[in-house]
């Protein structure tokens, strides 16, 4: 019994506890950069490994266009359309299309014929090119997708916006009203104003006006000098009238 019970108790041969304490020693910090000589930097430099660029692939760009690119005869006779479009026409205003109908557009056209306004077309590119050696080339940005060019010898601004106001496929972007470029704020700030013939009107007026009023000034300063002058030879006539009595009466 004392034999089982030693051997119950007493711990097996080759039997290890649960629980060990173990005691680590310090680990080395290996994750500085060692010290390089400043020679082995200067040559480590000189044969780094630089990689080639990566090659651009084809088609991912657009293809250069040609700048010094002669023009065509059809450019050439647009050109010149363009440039008496722009020398006879006091309104050239740029329109945005975005997606009339043919009837639409035919309907536009009828309602701006009425006023004496032309619908014209004209290539981006061409015009641009135009521009670019014109007074006009502030307006060569307005020249993006489709647009269209509402033309007329005087500038009839309102029907042009009334007409439009019945389209909702027709956006002003912007015009050039007797050689002045106006964005399209300054096109409706335009409309507003009077007519040549009202202002003219009205000037004339004011000026008849001005010219009345000198006119009763430089009559009343004369009338009114007089008016004092013969009330003065009243009042010395009266004097002299009332003092000669009494000398009469003293005579007698």
């Amino acid at each position: 019994m004392a034999a089982t019970l030693c051997a119950k108790l007493l711990p097996k041969q080759g039997w290890h506890p649960l629980i060990q304490c173990v005691r680590h020693g310090s680990k080395a910090v290996t994750r500085h950069k060692r010290p390089m000589h400043f020679l082995k930097q200067k040559l480590m430099s000189v044969t780094r490994y630089i990689p080639p660029p990566r090659p651009i692939p084809v088609g991912a760009y657009p293809r250069p266009t040609r700048q010094d690119q002669e023009d065509t005869p059809f450019t050439i006779l647009v050109k010149k359309n363009l440039n008496s479009v722009f020398q006879e026409s006091k309104m050239v205003a740029v329109v945005q299309n975005s997606g009339s109908t043919a009837e639409e557009m035919m309907l536009i056209k009828y309602k701006l014929h009425k006023h004496g306004i032309t619908v014209k077309f004209f290539p981006n590119q061409v015009v641009r090119s135009f521009l670019k050696d014109s007074p006009y080339a502030n307006m060569a940005p307005l020249f993006i997708g489709h647009t269209v060019l509402f033309i007329c010898k005087e500038p009839k601004v309102k029907e042009m916006l009334s007409t439009m106001r019945t389209s909702r496929h027709m956006l002003l972007l912007g015009a050039c009203i007797d050689n002045t470029l106006l964005s399209a704020q300054g096109v409706v700030s335009y409309s507003k104003l009077p007519s040549v013939s009202v202002v003219q009107g009205e000037l004339v007026s004011g000026l008849t006006l001005l010219t009345s009023q000198t006119a009763a000034m430089l009559q009343r300063h004369p009338a009114q000098l007089s008016a004092l002058l013969q009330q003065h030879v009243r009042q010395q006539s009266s004097d002299n009238s009332s003092e000669g009595a009494p000398k009469a009466q003293k005579a007698t």
